[in-house]
């Protein structure tokens, strides 16, 4: 028995050691106060917990993934920046307007604004699905595909039947899922592609026994490419839930585009990129000569973002877009947990006049982001920013609307998951036409939601507030 305690002390000593010496790491390399202090506290005072906790989901930075567009010296990076240096030559936009207001994204990407660009809004999962596979159907050379979910369902199935078809005519296709948000997705249904000729990768974000805790990472882009030449980029996954076949959300609010120009080259670079760790560097065979769709067409920065990059790239483009909207900032998004900087932003553009307006759906899909969105409401009312809660069904698009000239359609959430744990991809567009079909969808979109006040929450139970407290504690988390 005296062995007993003695060993078991030196494990609950041995705990509180490693504990301590965590908490250093995270106030060394966590990137928010506010994040450190909420890793601190659990990692002294309850080290068993906090611990196996902390090294799934305290990293913030993603080893490992290397980006061709950036940096390096392999075959991979040689071709890129060739590529690269025609697609600024041959189309890089001139920067007035929107373009020249938004320039600093350019940094941010790492890819230019170009232009000869034609887009389509694409509204809800039957115009986006359909458009999607009229495009695989076309396809003469491959098919680039990366999603984050991909269910064995009836949207599921049919999509694999499409790409089982275009791989037997003899199209390569190549297919990227996280393997996270498709754990569900039975080897059944992957062997059923690759016994057809798809090749077909998971972003595991713990490959390399470095990386072995790197769970907290995920792949949350949503790509389609064809030929190098259309590209669908936007907020819809492949299942039933986003066609509006589910029980629980009913109708499923979210939003497409279709891409066809120069800036598909933009899309194509983030799939290769995320091709190039999936496979473990291999190379990815692709058209990189970019053709116009129009003269002079649309304007268009692809913005890949992620954990890898150096910058914290998705929420400075965010808060860039508050800070540069003059008249108006519309908002949509299925989530919203946003840092302090960001919400000043957005008090300080109502103050000054901007019709700031935050749409977010009615009904909880994750319960703790749903709770703490009650609280950012809760201190912006005074400020003037203005916050709406869609009514008919779960809406889960993510779009940006500033001024009558710039949009932004992708796979980005209003959340410090989508800002600094996901990689993401969002279209950003300087052009008044593409802006004013945004408008319209948007103002349809208000039309069936209902204003939000602070005292909606004052009105609700104890317990309920509590909760939402309780959340807000978690926002750096989350």
């Amino acid at each position: 028995m005296h062995i007993n305690i003695t060993v078991l002390s030196l494990i609950i000593t041995g705990f509180e050691i490693l504990g301590i010496l965590t908490a250093i790491h995270a106030i060394m390399t966590v990137r928010t106060p506010q994040g450190a202090i909420a890793w601190f506290f659990p990692l002294v005072l309850f080290p068993f917990l906090a611990l196996p906790l902390y090294w799934i989901f305290g990293r913030n930075r993603f080893q490992g993934y290397l980006q061709p567009r950036r940096a390096g010296e392999t075959e991979v990076h040689r071709i890129v920046s060739e590529a690269l240096d025609e697609y600024r030559r041959d189309f890089g936009a001139q920067l007035t307007g929107a373009a020249a207001r938004f320039e600093v994204c350019e940094k941010l990407a790492g890819l230019p604004f170009v232009s000869g660009n034609k887009l389509r809004l694409l509204i809800d999962g039957q115009e986006t699905f359909d458009a999607i596979f009229e495009g695989i159907e076309s396809a003469k050379e491959y098919v680039f595909v990366e999603f984050f979910i991909i269910h064995d369902d009836e949207l599921g199935r049919e999509f694999k039947r499409r790409l089982v078809d275009k791989a037997r005519e003899g199209v390569r296709v190549s297919l990227i899922y996280d393997a996270v948000g498709s754990h569900s997705l039975p080897g059944s249904y992957i062997r059923d592609l690759t016994e057809a000729g798809v090749e077909v990768l998971s972003f595991r974000t713990t490959r390399g026994w470095k990386n072995r805790f790197q769970l907290n990472f995920r792949n949350h882009r949503k790509i389609v490419v064809i030929d190098g030449k259309r590209a669908f980029v936007g907020g819809l996954n492949v299942g039933d839930e986003y066609m509006g076949r589910s029980e629980k959300f009913g109708p499923w609010r979210d939003t497409h585009m279709e891409i066809v120009g120069p800036a598909v080259s933009g899309v194509q670079l983030a799939f290769a990129e995320d091709w190039h760790w999936s496979s473990s560097g291999r190379h990815l065979e692709a058209n990189w000569e970019a053709e116009r769709a129009a003269d002079p067409g649309q304007d268009v920065l692809v913005l890949p973002t992620g954990p890898a990059d150096e910058l914290e790239s998705c929420g400075l483009a965010f808060l860039h877009f508050i800070q540069a909207a003059r008249e108006r900032i519309w908002i949509a998004s299925p989530y919203f947990v946003p840092e302090n900087d960001i919400m000043a932003a957005l008090k300080l553009a109502a103050l000054r006049g901007v019709d700031v307006r935050i749409m977010l759906p009615n009904k909880a899909d994750h319960l703790l982001v749903y709770l703490s969105s009650f609280s950012f409401i809760a201190t912006s009312e005074l400020g003037g920013v203005k916050f709406y809660r869609y009514e008919p069904g779960f809406l889960h698009q993510k779009a940006v609307l500033v001024d009558d000239d710039f949009s932004a359609i992708g796979t980005a959430n209003f959340d410090n998951r989508s800002f600094r744990l996901n990689f993401e991809i969002t279209i950003c567009a300087a052009d008044e036409a593409f802006a004013t079909d945004v408008e319209a969808m948007l103002a349809r979109d208000f039309d069936n939601c209902r204003l939000v006040t602070s005292g909606e929450l004052h009105r609700r139970s104890f317990w309920f507030r509590l909760a939402v407290k309780a959340s807000r504690l978690m926002a750096p988390l989350q």
